[in-house]
């Protein structure tokens, strides 16, 4: 449902949105407080986090699964998630775990990968509107990439896994620049001027600590089922079972969607 307000401009946005908020904690509800202007439904590029937002697992747990390390990784990913702890450091101490692990676990992990409901409906959706998306995770590039050709992804950006000399196994740390938050948001900016995009034309969807500079750099930042710290200061809130509600937040109706998605 839209409702379009006129707010005064003695109006405190601040105090508006934290009261917006409240509320929609409360009664376990989603409202969005957007400017509506002409850039609301002419957004030109989407930047999607990938564990726990086009995917549901964390992609790092299903590898530690396998080497017997998850509840030490999980616990690690949790801190992190929820800004307790640097994420390069906890993905530094997270890799440490992975020392020794053979190669061909990127192929396991890829058979139990589960995709978020509608990630496939908005991303085919968005394509048919023109917009390039582009998935910029902290996880590794091997799954990336597969999520980027399953999606029909424009661009896949995450960490580089070092590998041992023979080919077969993890050595346990990262090389390349890491894809932090600080990073994502460099992303954002970097894909836009490669494109021709203005900011106000581009939307940030996450989950995670790491994913709110990128939002607020975003024209429409939307923190999808995310950690209760991080939806406290994203700009915009999603609390249901599927990504294809972003499209509600582009004011597009039901009988819009599903034009859309015959083409």
């Amino acid at each position: 449902m839209d409702v379009f307000l006129h707010i005064p401009n003695e109006t405190d946005i601040s105090n508006l949105k934290k009261q917006i908020f409240d509320l929609t904690s409360t009664y376990k509800t989603d409202i969005a407080l957007q400017v509506d202007n002409v850039y609301r439904k002419n957004k030109r590029l989407i930047v999607f986090d990938m564990d726990s937002t086009l995917i549901q697992q964390e992609v790092i747990d299903e590898i530690a699964r396998h080497a017997g390390v998850v509840k030490e990784v999980s616990a690690i990913t949790a801190s992190a998630m929820n800004g307790e702890i640097n994420f390069q450091e906890s993905l530094a101490r997270r890799v440490a775990l992975l020392k020794g692990l053979s190669v061909n676990i990127f192929e396991e992990v890829k058979k139990v990968i589960t995709f978020t409901p509608g990630a496939h409906n908005l991303c085919r959706a968005l394509k048919n509107l023109g917009y390039k998306l582009a998935v910029c995770s902290g996880g590794f590039v091997p799954l990336a990439n597969y999520i980027k050709n399953e999606l029909g992804l424009d661009f896949a950006y995450a960490n580089n896994l070092a590998i041992s000399e023979d080919g077969t196994q993890l050595e346990g740390k990262t090389y390349g620049p890491i894809v932090d938050g600080t990073r994502k948001a460099e992303l954002l900016g970097a894909i836009a001027q490669l494109e021709h995009i203005i900011p106000e034309q581009t939307i940030a969807v996450g989950d995670g600590a790491n994913d709110l500079l990128m939002m607020s750099k975003a024209g429409l930042g939307v923190a999808f089922n995310a950690k209760p710290k991080v939806q406290e200061q994203a700009p915009t809130r999603i609390n249901q079972k599927s990504l294809e509600n972003v499209l509600y937040l582009l004011g597009y109706s039901d009988d819009e969607i599903s034009t859309i998605l015959k083409n």
